[in-house]
This record gives structure tokens, C-alpha cells and sequence, in this order.
């Protein structure tokens, strides 16, 4: 790689907080500084975009909100994305500055409350998938049905109100990230896919959804024209019959080979299948390289002896 390449590097949840693990603030920002870390080699001597999920952290958010109706004002999902930007915002930003002073490197942070816009007409809206917030009984979920939420049942852990995730079409605040980037500062965006917003007659209005992190990542990325996005997971690679007796690591990937897998249903909806799409459109789009790794395997990723690297 290059020195002054733009990158962008999307953390995945389990960079803030660990399975099993207590979902404590002090946990969150140990996590977030050994992440971090991680990546200095990759930030020292290139422009770059950190992105993050959320997931974890809006689920929690609207427990809070349930939990104080009545007490406190309401707070509509996509306020709750914007409060999630913040939290992690801060935490990536000054466990950046702090890891970034220790070892003497001179480069500003910043964390940008981050618009993206989708299509008020994206048929996510009329069929909600994105499975969010607290776990529900049978009688709970019957009631919100009756009150127009959407919900879907997951297997031995519950009830769930589902939402919809349109596809990101364009990172408003672009302009001014390109510009942090040629200033050389390292910004933190769209974090958790973003705040998703319409817009109407020349106004932004912020809509009920979540977009998804990596699709919106990709989105960004080939906004400020990267050469590379690293998506980083739990996961040290992308498999072929993930979890399955015959799973297989993959090593590299075309872009023709994992439109296959893809279509063959062996990436998960609700895993790896949108990292693999967000690797397809920014390729396609003109990105040249998309590594998929865990944080403890990307120096070796980027050598291309550890994850999954997917190419045109």
C-alpha cells in the first residue's frame, strides 16, 4: 500500500464490546482503544475515514426511551442514530487523540454528526427487515402489532419490532469530509450507517430506518474516491458454507466470484452478506481493494496472509 492513500476503515460492533462480556462504558472504551491500535500503521501515513456500527448501542438507547415514556419527551430512531453518533463519536475521538499523542504523531480528529440520504420511495419502507431495540414476550408483541409495529419473532430469544434499512444513495456531509481529509485530519463518520434523511423540495427530513454501516461505508468511500475500504469484524475471513462442516476460509475474492457466493446464499443477510454488496459497489464504483478481517489480523490482511481481500 501506498503512503497518502484515502482509506476508509468501518469497525464492526465487536470492536466496542465483546460477547459475554459486561456492556459497561469502561469496557466500551477499553475495547475501543486496543481497536485502535490496531490501526495506527494504516492512520499514520494515510488519509483516513473511520466508520462504526451502532447496533448495540441504539438498542439501548430506545430501551431507555420505553423505559422513561411518560417521565421524559419521546425520542423518534433517528434521533436515536444521532445520540449513538455522539457516544461512540467521542469514544473512537479521544482514545484516538490519547493513542496518537503517546506515540508522538501530530494529526488532528474529528468526529462528524453524519446525513446520508436515501429514497423516501426505497421499498425498504413498505417491508421492514432490520430487527432493532429490546426482546419482546408473545403477549407484548401481539399489542405493539395493534398499534402498527412491524415485528418479527427470533427463534429462542424473542420478539423484536423490525424497521426499515434503505439503501444509502448519498453522504451529505461529503464536501466538508474531503476537505478534514486534504487538511489532513483523520475523521470519524457516518457513524452506524448514518442519520437517514429525505430530501424535499431542497429540505433534509429525517425518516424512521437505520442504514446499514458497511453499505453506507462503501457509499462514502467511493464518495471521496478511496482506493481501499477495510471492513473489520468478528471474524478473521469471509467462509464459504459458513459454520457448516465443509466451511472454507477465503482467502481472495473477484468481483464476479463474489456475486456468485453471494447469489449461492452463502453469505447471511444478517452477517456477512452486506460487507460482501458493500465490497461489489465500491469495486464496481471504482475502488480498487476491499479487505475483510478482524482487528488482530489486519496487519497480516494487509500483507495479504489473513482475511479476505476482494479485488475487481
Amino acid at each position: 500500500m501506498k503512503k497518502g492513500e484515502k482509506i476508509v476503515i468501518a469497525l464492526g460492533g465487536n470492536s466496542l464490546i465483546k460477547k459475554g462480556q459486561k456492556p459497561t462504558i469502561s469496557n466500551q472504551f477499553k475495547n475501543t482503544q486496543k481497536t485502535l491500535e490496531q490501526l495506527i500503521p494504516i492512520i499514520k501515513n494515510n488519509k483516513v475515514v473511520i466508520t462504526h456500527g451502532n447496533g448495540f448501542q441504539v438498542g439501548n438507547i430506545l430501551i431507555r426511551v420505553e423505559e422513561s415514556l411518560g417521565k421524559a419527551y419521546s425520542i423518534p430512531l433517528e434521533i436515536c442514530v444521532a445520540e449513538s453518533q455522539g457516544e461512540l463519536g467521542y469514544m473512537i475521538e479521544q482514545n484516538l487523540q490519547n493513542i496518537l499523542n503517546e506515540q508522538k504523531i501530530k494529526r488532528p480528529v474529528v468526529s462528524i454528526l453524519t446525513q446520508v440520504i436515501v429514497d423516501k420511495n426505497d421499498k425498504a419502507f413498505k417491508n421492514p427487515t432490520k430487527p432493532i431495540g429490546p426482546f419482546y414476550t408473545k403477549s407484548q408483541a401481539e399489542r405493539l402489532k395493534k398499534d402498527g409495529f412491524s415485528i418479527t419473532e427470533q427463534k429462542g430469544r424473542g420478539y423484536r419490532k423490525v424497521v426499515a434499512s434503505p439503501i444509502p444513495k448519498y453522504i451529505d456531509d461529503i464536501k466538508i469530509i474531503d476537505t478534514l481529509l486534504k487538511n489532513n485530519i483523520i475523521v470519524i463518520a457516518a457513524g452506524g450507517g448514518g442519520v437517514p434523511v429525505i430530501k424535499e423540495k431542497n429540505k433534509l427530513k429525517g425518516v424512521h430506518g437505520v442504514i446499514d454501516k458497511d453499505l453506507a461505508s462503501a457509499c462514502l468511500a467511493t464518495s471521496i474516491n478511496a482506493s481501499v475500504l477495510i471492513i473489520l469484524t468478528g471474524e478473521p475471513c469471509a467462509y464459504l458454507n459458513y459454520k457448516k462442516s465443509n466451511q472454507k476460509q477465503i482467502r481472495n475474492l473477484t468481483i464476479i466470484q463474489a456475486k456468485r457466493y453471494l447469489k449461492e446464499n452463502h453469505f447471511p443477510p444478517g452477517s456477512m452478506g452486506p460487507k460482501i454488496q458493500s465490497a461489489i459497489n465500491f469495486i464496481t464504483s471504482g475502488g480498487k481493494k476491499v479487505i475483510i478481517t478482524s482487528s488482530g489480523n489486519l496487519k497480516k490482511a494487509m500483507k495479504g496472509q489473513a482475511g479476505t481481500t476482494i479485488t475487481e
